[in-house]
């Protein structure tokens, strides 16, 4: 298996509170509030793309509108949604062309509940993960986090967007 960073256990209970009780993550990072800060690897005027403060796989990066929305299904428009589809393949290739990929997961998570504002995962699993260890589980914050700082994740950052300016 290529070279992953440690996990380490992933305190859900606090993440569910600070989903439930705080603000929109997406819209309180695009504020620049600090306690919601994220390594940006691709911005422009409708779209952001940035790696996931709590990553399962290295690499694991959010796409979102900027503009708040909650559905792809009812709050957008195909062509809207095409768009931000083109972005979200952009940077799934840019993180392949970054780090050892076997597979791209993308997927659109949140709810109403919590982490409402629509944003799609890009998870690359690398080559070697057994089968067992791969598909959700791979993405499961419940099976531990990864311990990467800051300034390896600001490095990845740097190289994904090396390779979407390329």
């Amino acid at each position: 298996m290529a070279n992953q960073p440690r996990k380490a256990t992933f305190d859900f209970a606090q993440y569910a509170r600070r989903v439930h009780e705080g603000p929109c993550f997406v819209c309180a990072f695009l504020a620049g509030d600090p306690d919601y800060r994220h390594h940006v690897v691709y911005e422009d005027d409708d779209t952001v793309a940035f790696l996931g403060r709590y990553p399962t796989l290295l690499g694991y990066c959010l796409v979102a509108p900027k503009r708040h929305l909650e559905s792809w299904v009812h709050d957008m428009e195909q062509p809207e949604f095409l768009r931000f589809q083109g972005v979200v393949h952009r940077v799934a290739r840019a993180i392949a062309a970054t780090l050892p990929t076997e597979r791209m997961y993308s997927m659109s998570l949140g709810s109403r509940q919590g982490n409402a504002h629509l944003h799609w995962h890009l998870a690359p699993l690398p080559p070697g993960v057994p089968y067992d260890q791969q598909q959700f589980r791979a993405v499961m914050a419940e099976n531990g986090v990864l311990q990467v700082d800051d300034d390896s994740q600001a490095a990845i950052a740097r190289d994904v967007r090396g390779h979407l300016q390329g």
